[in-house]
């Protein structure tokens, strides 16, 4: 009996562990998403349209470890306005993405 109860309680915090795990990995993908927003958004203020190469290469890998089919087949965004759209999609779907939060 002893056993099935510290079975089940490292179950349990395994469980818990992982929620955890899930919850952080979400919020540094928002912060580092809206740090990209944030070089976007200055850039936009400045009037550039072109995606500079580093963050188009950034972009890319979010959009392709995007959980969201339609963002992940999407190709590059050119512009800045582009770049902008897909990058808030991307933290929407972060946001709002309830499996994630049990």
């Amino acid at each position: 009996m002893i056993r099935e109860a510290c079975a089940a309680i490292e179950r349990t915090e395994e469980q818990e562990r992982r929620a955890r795990e899930l919850k952080y990995g979400r919020r540094q993908r928002i912060r580092y998403i809206d740090r990209l927003l944030n070089e976007l958004e200055l850039l936009n203020l400045a009037e550039h349209a072109e995606v500079p190469h580093q963050l188009a290469i950034e972009l890319d890998r979010l959009m392709a470890e995007s959980k969201v089919v339609e963002i992940a087949q999407l190709p590059r965004p050119e512009t800045v306005t582009q770049a902008l759209d897909i990058l808030f999609e991307i933290q929407d779907s972060l946001m709002f993405n309830e499996d994630d939060e049990d």
